[in-house]
């Protein structure tokens, strides 16, 4: 009889594999999506790539730049960007890092060329390369610097040592180097802001600020599967927990990305309903406060996978306290699908008749500490008391968060000056 279960064990766990295999294989709509952008922003880049090479075919740009035109290649390859926000960002760090750095290098040489002079001209050339590579190393290792302007003051270092001791080993004019060298960056740097504004433009705004409206639904949608009647305790199939699963690991590993898309949109002009200064810090604090909201659907759902056959026999003998827990947990999905909403419609979430998305979470804290009354678990076996704790125990944690992610999007709401929106509320 064991052999026999642990042989049907085993092929179900063979199904899931496959099944997990074949859901893995699926082409997903975002992978299209992701794919589409790829094409376009390829498309971009090889545009740009055209235009300024006509600062090599033709005579008169030729004559403005002459050999330095490689300058706005190298330009357009360098700071061309999925975004106009990061390629402005990028391009206006280059220009600034060159220009100071062109500055600093112009007047180092004219120092030590003209005014040392002799034996002394390479002496203050190499204090001068000293200072300007550990001040400007020092800068670009502080977090402020190195989140949005490292890529400036690189180009400022570089900008510095090329022009100085090129101009002074060649002898030639700084300063027409100088000149020479921004000017096919300028250009460089227009071509690629013309080409990522006006063609087709990805706007870094727009996928952090539908990015974070989905995380609210998919969120919603995993910790519903985990808790309703057809959901993992009942269910053979574990295709929904499995996708669950994945779409909150997705959720853990997307601080990088937030913040990267967060220092992009920084950048962006004013386009649809994002404006100049919009608060996209907010954004990062809801995120966090997402992943951890997504730690906790985590362990909401292996906490029911690991307790199974108590799970199962408590449901047979107490069904009440499971639609407790059922009930509650689609409460916190619709408040997240209405979060979600606000975020989405860029409206204040409100209902009809004066009670907030608050007050209900703080009902469901109410009904959840009632679940594990001394009353209802005096009667429950030693595991079967683990099993239910622990699910109310996580739960609670749920709501804290989802209410501290109220807070946040109330918060947004005010800063970004959303208009109020009429929804009506969920029955009990």
């Amino acid at each position: 009889m064991e052999s026999s279960q642990h042989i049907i064990s085993i092929v179900k766990g063979e199904e899931n594999i496959a099944q997990m295999k074949k859901e893995n294989n699926k082409i997903h709509p975002r992978d299209k999506q992701n794919e589409t952008r790829n094409i376009i922003h390829s498309v971009k880049v090889g545009v740009s790539l055209v235009l300024v090479s006509l600062m090599y075919l033709l005579n008169p740009l030729f004559h403005q730049v002459g050999e330095n035109a490689m300058w706005a290649i190298m330009t357009v390859i360098v700071i061309f960007e999925f975004s106009p926000g990061a390629t402005l960002g990028k391009g206006l760090n280059r220009g600034m890092g060159t220009i100071v750095g062109g500055g600093l290098g112009c007047l180092a040489a004219f120092f030590a060329h003209n005014i040392i002079g002799g034996v002394g001209n390479s002496v203050i050339i190499g204090i001068f390369v000293y200072i300007c590579g550990t001040v400007g190393t020092y800068f670009r290792l502080l977090p402020k610097v190195k989140q949005r302007y490292e890529y400036g003051v690189v180009t400022l270092m570089l900008t510095f040592n090329l022009v100085m001791m090129y101009g002074v080993r060649a002898n030639e004019k700084v300063w027409e180097i100088a000149r020479q060298r921004l000017l096919s960056i300028v250009m460089g740097f227009i071509v690629c802001i013309c080409v990522s504004l006006f063609i087709f433009p990805l706007w870094a705004s727009d996928e952090l600020h539908h990015s974070t409206v989905s995380t609210f639904h998919d969120l919603a949608n995993t910790i519903q599967g985990c808790l309703e009647e057809n959901g993992i305790l009942v269910s053979e199939n574990e295709s929904q927990l499995i996708a669950g699963f994945t779409l909150c690991n997705s959720v853990l590993n997307s601080k990088s990305k937030d913040e990267l898309l967060a220092n992009s949109a920084r950048w962006e002009p004013w386009h649809g309903k994002f404006g100049f200064c919009y608060p996209w810090e907010n954004y990062l604090k809801i995120g966090n406060v997402l992943r951890e909201l997504a730690t906790f659907v985590l362990a909401v759902g292996h906490s029911l996978q690991s307790s199974k056959q108590d799970m199962a026999s408590l449901r047979q003998t107490h069904l009440e306290q499971f639609e407790t827990c059922e009930a509650i947990g689609s409460r916190v999905a619709w408040a997240l699908r209405e979060l979600g909403d606000s975020m989405k419609q860029m409206k204040k979430c409100e209902d009809n008749k004066g009670s907030s998305i608050l007050a209900k979470l703080k009902e469901c804290r109410e009904e959840l500490s009632l679940v594990i009354s001394t009353s209802k678990v005096a009667i429950l076996e030693n595991g079967q008391v683990l099993a239910i704790s622990s699910l109310v125990f996580l739960l609670m944690k749920v709501v804290d968060k989802v209410e501290e992610l109220v807070k946040e999007v109330e918060e947004l709401g005010q800063i970004a000056a959303f208009p109020t929106n009429i929804t009506i509320p969920l029955s009990s």
